[in-house]
C-alpha cells in the first residue's frame, strides 16, 4: 500500500505542474513550493532547536495560533517552523509574526520528507486539526518525535474507520496524544484502541477569545456607521448576495458592511452595480484618501480587502456569516460570536460544532430562503431586546469554551518536566 501511495503522489504532482499553467491557485501552490528547502536551509542552521506546526490552510492556523504562542513562550530558544497546505493559508499568513519560518509544506514524497527532516529535525510537532500525511508521521514515528494532533476531529465516515483504511489507521500511530474537540471523536478513537487521548475543546475559542484584548478600532468604520444600526456581512458567496442584496435595496435607516469571501474585481463592481443604495469600496476610499467623515453619507460599505473583518465585526449590531448555501458550508462565526452580537447564517453547517451549537441555544439563526432571511433580519432590527439577548448568548458560549490551549499546554510541560 506505500508503493501505492507514494506512486500517487508522484503522479499528482506531476498532474498539478500541468494544470499551474492554466490555474493560478494551482500555480501558487506549484512555485511557492520550489524555493522551500533553499529557505528552510537559510533559516535553520544546525544548532537551532525546533518546533514544527503544520496547517492546512487559513483556519488551522487560526486554530494553532493560541498554542503556538504558549510555544513560542515556553521555550524561546527554539525556533517555530510553519509550514502550510493551501495557498489560501500560506499567502494571507506568509509575513506572521509567531512564526521564525513559514513555508509551504513539501509534497508527501519520500525524497521531500527526508530532505525535509534532515534540515528541520523538530524537538516537537504539531498537526492542526487533520491533515495526515503518512510519509511524514511514519519520518516522526522512526525518529521517535513527539507528535501531536489538536483541535483534532474525527467522523465516522473518514478513512480511519472503513475495512480498508488500514494503511491511514498505522500513520496515526506517530501521535503521542490526541487533542480533540468532542467527545464522539474520543469515542471514534477509542474504537482503533487508541487511549492516548484529550477531549481539550477547540483552540480556536482562545484564539477568538483574545481577539477582545488587541486594539479593534477603524476609525473610518466608526465614521461610516455614525451611531447608526449596522449590519455587517461577512465572508459572503453570490448566493448569500443574491439574498442580501434584495434586503439592502428594500431596508432604510439600516447601515451594510460586505466583506466579500473572493475579492475578485468583476464580483465586486457586479455586486456594487446591484445595489440601488449609495454604496462605496473600500478601495475607493482608501486610494482617493476621502475624509473619513464623508463615509457618514453612505449606506453600504464593500471591503474589498482581507485583514480587518475581525475589527470591522467589533462595530455590527447584527453579523451575517456566508458560505452557508455552498459547501463545505458555513464560514468562521466565533469571530462575530466573541462580541456578542447575534448571528444570520445560510443552511448548510452541519460540519461546523460551533454552528450547531449556536443555532440549538438560538444565538444564531439559520435561514434557508429570502422570506426567512427577511424576517430574521427585521426581527433583529426592531426588537433591541432579542439582539441583545442573542448576543449574550454568542459571547457566553465563546467564554464557557476557552482554555483548550492551557490544557495541552499542561500535558507537554507535565511531559518535559518528568
Amino acid at each position: 500500500m506505500l508503493f501505492i501511495y507514494n506512486l500517487i503522489v508522484v503522479l499528482a504532482d506531476f498532474i498539478l505542474k500541468i494544470v499551474a499553467l492554466f490555474n493560478k491557485k494551482i500555480s501558487l501552490f506549484v512555485e511557492g513550493r520550489k524555493p522551500v528547502f533553499k529557505i528552510l536551509s537559510n533559516k535553520i542552521k544546525a544548532y537551532d532547536k525546533t518546533i514544527w506546526f503544520h496547517a492546512a490552510s487559513l483556519g488551522e492556523y487560526e486554530q494553532g495560533l493560541p498554542v503556538m504562542e504558549r510555544m513560542k513562550s515556553r521555550f524561546p530558544n527554539h525556533l517555530i517552523v510553519l509550514t502550510f497546505f493551501s495557498p489560501s493559508g500560506y499567502e494571507v499568513r506568509k509575513n506572521n509574526t509567531i512564526a521564525d519560518v513559514t513555508v509551504y509544506l513539501p509534497m508527501d514524497t519520500q525524497s521531500n520528507v527526508a530532505q525535509f527532516m534532515k534540515i528541520v529535525r523538530p524537538d516537537m510537532a504539531f498537526f492542526i486539526k487533520y491533515e495526515y500525511w503518512p510519509n511524514y508521521l511514519n519520518a516522526l514515528q522512526n525518529k521517535e518525535i513527539p507528535t501531536y494532533l489538536i483541535s483534532g476531529i474525527f467522523r465516522e465516515k473518514q478513512v480511519f474507520f472503513k475495512w480498508y483504511g488500514g494503511f491511514y489507521r498505522n500513520a496515526l500511530n506517530a501521535f503521542e496524544h490526541f487533542f480533540v474537540q468532542n467527545s464522539n471523536s474520543k469515542e471514534l478513537l477509542l474504537q482503533l484502541g487508541k487511549t492516548n487521548v484529550t477531549v481539550s475543546g477547540d483552540t480556536r475559542f482562545d484564539r477568538v477569545s483574545s481577539i477582545l484584548n488587541q486594539n479593534n478600532q477603524l476609525a473610518f468604520i466608526e465614521e461610516f456607521k455614525n451611531n447608526t444600526l449596522t449590519i455587517v456581512i461577512g465572508s459572503s458567496w453570490q448566493k448569500d448576495e443574491a439574498l442580501l442584496v434584495k434586503y439592502i435595496n428594500t431596508t432604510n435607516n439600516v447601515k451594510f458592511i460586505i466583506a466579500p469571501h473572493n475579492i475578485n474585481m468583476d464580483q465586486i463592481a457586479n455586486l456594487k452595480n446591484q445595489i440601488s443604495k449609495k454604496s462605496i469600496l473600500f478601495s475607493s476610499y482608501n486610494t482617493n484618501e476621502m475624509d473619513a467623515s464623508k463615509l457618514a453619507d453612505y449606506e453600504v460599505f464593500i471591503i474589498d480587502t482581507i485583514g480587518i473583518l475581525t475589527k470591522i465585526y467589533s462595530y455590527a449590531d447584527i453579523v451575517y456569516v456566508g458560505g452557508g448555501f455552498g459547501n463545505p458550508g458555513v464560514h468562521n462565526i466565533l469571530e462575530p460570536a466573541t462580541f456578542g452580537v447575534p448571528i444570520v447564517i445560510g443552511p448548510n453547517y452541519s460540519h461546523f460544532a460551533e454552528a450547531i451549537a449556536l443555532v440549538k441555544m438560538e444565538g444564531c439563526i439559520s435561514i434557508n430562503n429570502q422570506e426567512e432571511l427577511n424576517e430574521s433580519f427585521d426581527k433583529l432590527i426592531q426588537n433591541e431586546g432579542v439582539r441583545l439577548e442573542k448576543g449574550h448568548i454568542c459571547s457566553t458560549f465563546v467564554e464557557m469554551n476557552k482554555n483548550a490551549s492551557e490544557t495541552i499546554m499542561n500535558y507537554i510541560i507535565q511531559k518535559k518536566t518528568n
